[in-house]
């Protein structure tokens, strides 16, 4: 097995790790947030979706070129996973605003919620790991997609310090505007993510089969 190709399993392989962590990310997440009616919480697990949806397009792609499907197929598909993902981060945006408005007009605090710190501190300690294994096979790779990918799970860490943030100060200091506030504050970041998803998106030519393809 040359280098590339066993480049190309190991980044598969952080992926995969990458998506099954995201899923239970986001079953866990969701569920504390409506159950103590945070919108920091079920923003951050929304935010997860595109995480994971992103693991999941990432995985169809590597797997593309490590079977060596053509130049054209492998544009195809890079076309169709950044579409994919450009959408679901306008979709998170959108949901993002409607639940952080609610809560300002309705100005209810959250429910303290112990299962939605222990799944924010879990994402601490595993999200670097996470961005670490892309980085590195996307340097080896000279993979673009895949050092795009580790910085949307640097993100990532940043919006999870946010909302815990959000949801410490909800119970410490009474502040009701606490959790919405940390619910917006990710907003900036899932819009540029999405912005250059379109951007990303709209520049691929389906029909460029020249030059060497990258995962």
């Amino acid at each position: 097995m040359d280098n590339r190709k066993q480049w190309l399993r190991h980044g598969r392989y952080v992926e995969i790790a990458s998506l099954v962590y995201n899923a239970i990310e986001v079953a866990i997440s969701l569920t504390a947030g409506f159950l103590s009616g945070s919108a920091a919480l079920i923003s951050w697990g929304l935010d997860s979706t595109v995480e994971g949806a992103s693991a999941g397009t990432m995985i169809w792609r590597l797997h593309g070129e490590e079977a060596e499907i053509s130049r054209r197929d492998l544009v195809r598909r890079k076309k169709i996973a950044l579409s994919v993902v450009a959408a679901a981060f306008w979709i998170v945006v959108a949901f993002i605003l409607y639940e952080a408005i609610g809560k300002f007009i309705s100005q209810q605090a959250p429910a303290f919620s112990w299962l939605g710190i222990g799944i924010l501190i879990v994402a601490l300690l595993v999200n670097p790991f996470l961005a670490w294994g892309k980085y590195r096979y996307g340097s080896k790779l000279d993979a673009p997609s895949l050092k795009y990918d580790a910085k949307d799970t640097l993100i990532c860490q940043y919006q999870t310090i946010v909302v815990l943030a959000g949801l410490i100060l909800t119970e410490t200091m009474g502040w009701w505007w606490a959790d919405p506030v940390a619910a917006l504050a990710i907003v900036p970041y899932v819009a540029w993510e999405g912005i250059e998803a379109t951007r990303d998106a709209w520049r691929v030519d389906r029909d460029e089969v020249d030059g060497e393809a990258q995962a």
